[in-house]
């Protein structure tokens, strides 16, 4: 126990802020998931700083904006240099350690010109976000020259799960009625039951991992932030039984999706509708299958973080703990016509947000609802003040949610904002648009939802009106609209003209910037007398700068 509080950052890879029961849903129960909120804030407007895996998880570690930290999409390095919430409490003598997902892709090239060994202590931390990796395991090993063998590959063939690849081969395929084994990445077998018991799974096992860390940290005086970052319910869906047949079409909710949105005449929209996994998400038996697997993924995290948060009631850790628990984004699961992710739909940009403080301060909050507009990276910046690390302003885009923890004045926000580069993707391919322009930005201010997609017309919701995001005003006549997207677009360009890469310009540079005359640079002054007059200060306190005067040789 330390008198600055721990914090465990749980997140879950491609969970929907609305298939929890304390978000609402109707027929999955999540009893400790909503225990956690009951005992802290369950903020309802968090979004995302971009909808896909790598760019929104860099947001998320670094407290910077996409357009900030420059790794636009899933395999794009994070630039060595970057600056990151494991760099920031490491200076407070804190450690952030790893235990699951970052899906984040080292600079090697970055390193190999500032010559950095990979392996060297800088080298890892610049590998691995700035965490300390106790496990890293990005949870995605198909077969191929790019597959990751794993420690948890190496935890499966010790417990006799053998083969070339186990975690696709166990922890990701099914047996049919003939024995006969069965890949999830196809999605019409999502309904058969992992070829691993539960205690094995990769959720299970990230579960025991984290224990495995903080036993080892309560032996240490060092406060600890560990990041259990769960690679489920990402896909490939199946799940272990029992909870593989615990959902069936009757638990399923209806999809929130229209004609009108199918019609659609939006040429990016149209090319996400007609993108291959969209396509396939928008039939309804793809949804009978793929749902009950999504929903029995989600129950059994519930239960294994029932087992943590008794674990941690046991070993004394809840009452020096912060727990927050998040996603990196959503799952579109065949709303508005489209599957996986990748677009600003609330079903894929806004996730969960539940955040329990143990300090007393946080008493007169717990067990209420924020609805305050929140963006992803305002974590950092939350976690290190509640962890002793002095404010970053030149770094830190995100803003501290303690006010909202708290109930004090001092936290404000009107935009939520969203990025996405859809360069590599089918649709940049179907559009032909360039990597340049292949580009969208989406900002919210709580009602008002304008998306900004290059070389073709805006998008624009109205949430107040349309809550289910069916009709598109990105091209209304209404002059109510058309002032909208006025607004909207010159909230883009101020937004997009603040400062983001001064992250050397710390307080002491500033001051040292705007002190020139007290250290002699006098420009514009006409005499002695106009210096005393600005500055306040005898022109004689001066202290002589530079080289003495120039003597010719000879005298």
């Amino acid at each position: 126990m330390t008198d600055t509080p721990n914090v465990l950052w749980i997140m879950a890879d491609q969970l929907r802020f609305d298939y929890l029961s304390c978000y609402g849903h109707p027929h999955l129960h999540t009893p400790h998931i909503d225990a956690l909120a009951a005992r802290g804030v369950r903020f309802t407007n968090t979004y995302v700083q971009s909808p896909v895996c790598g760019p929104s998880r860099m947001s998320a570690y670094t407290g910077r904006y996409v357009r900030s930290h420059g790794s636009t999409w899933n395999g794009t390095p994070l630039r060595v240099g970057e600056p990151t919430l494991g760099d920031h409490l490491r200076e407070t003598g804190a450690r952030a350690v790893l235990v699951g997902k970052t899906h984040m892709t080292a600079d090697r090239e970055g390193m190999a010109w500032l010559g950095i060994d990979p392996a060297s202590e800088i080298g890892l931390r610049v590998s691995e976000c700035g965490f300390e990796p106790f496990e890293r395991d990005d949870g995605l090993h198909p077969d191929g020259p790019g597959q990751q063998w794993s420690a948890y590959d190496d935890y499966l063939v010790s417990h006799g799960y053998k083969s070339d690849n186990p975690w696709e081969d166990f922890a990701n395929s099914g047996l049919d009625a003939d024995g006969n084994l069965m890949s999830a990445w196809l999605l019409k077998n999502s309904r058969l039951p992992a070829n691993v018991p539960e205690e094995h799974s990769e959720t299970a096992y990230m579960t025991n991992r984290a224990m495995n860390f903080m036993e080892q940290a309560v032996e240490s005086d060092k406060p600890w932030l560990c990041h259990l970052s769960y690679i489920k319910p990402h896909w490939p869906y199946i799940v272990p039984s029992p909870y593989h047949d615990m959902y069936g079409p009757e638990h399923i909710v209806d999809p929130i999706r229209s004609p009108t949105e199918r019609d659609t005449d939006h040429p990016l929209l149209r090319a996400y509708q007609q993108s291959r996994i969209c396509r396939s998400f928008s039939r309804d038996h793809v949804r009978e299958h793929v749902i009950p697997a999504y929903m029995g993924l989600i129950k059994q995290l519930d239960d294994n973080l029932g087992r943590l948060f008794a674990w941690l009631d046991e070993k004394g850790l809840t009452d020096n703990t912060i727990i927050a628990f998040t996603s990196d984004h959503g799952d579109y699961m065949g709303d508005h016509w489209m599957g996986d992710k990748d677009f600003y739909h609330d079903v894929a940009a806004k996730v969960p947000l539940i955040i329990a403080d143990p300090r007393f301060e946080a008493d007169k909050t717990r067990g209420t609802t924020s609805n305050a507009l929140v963006e992803m990276i305002d974590l950092a910046p939350t976690f290190m003040a509640a962890m002793g690390c002095a404010p970053k302003p030149h770094v830190i885009e995100g803003r501290d949610l303690t006010p909202l923890l708290h109930a004090t004045d001092g936290f404000s926000r009107r935009y939520a904002i969203s990025e996405h580069d859809y360069s590599s993707s089918e649709m940049a391919r179907t559009l032909k648009v360039s990597q340049e322009n292949a580009r969208t930005v989406m900002i919210f201010d709580g009602r008002w939802k304008y998306i900004r997609c290059e070389g073709f017309p805006p998008i624009l919701f109205d949430l107040e009106s349309d809550p289910n995001e069916f009709t598109n005003l990105g091209r209304s006549d209404a002059p109510e609209h058309k002032q909208i997207r006025t607004d909207m677009e010159q909230a883009l360009l101020s937004w997009s003209m603040q400062h983001h890469t001064r992250i050397t310009a710390t307080a002491n540079v500033l001051a040292r910037q705007g002190n020139a005359a007290e250290r002699g640079i006098l420009m514009g002054f006409w005499d002695e007398a106009e210096y005393e007059e600005t500055t306040g200060k005898p022109f004689s306190s001066l202290k002589p700068t530079g080289a003495p005067p120039f003597k010719p040789a000879n005298e």
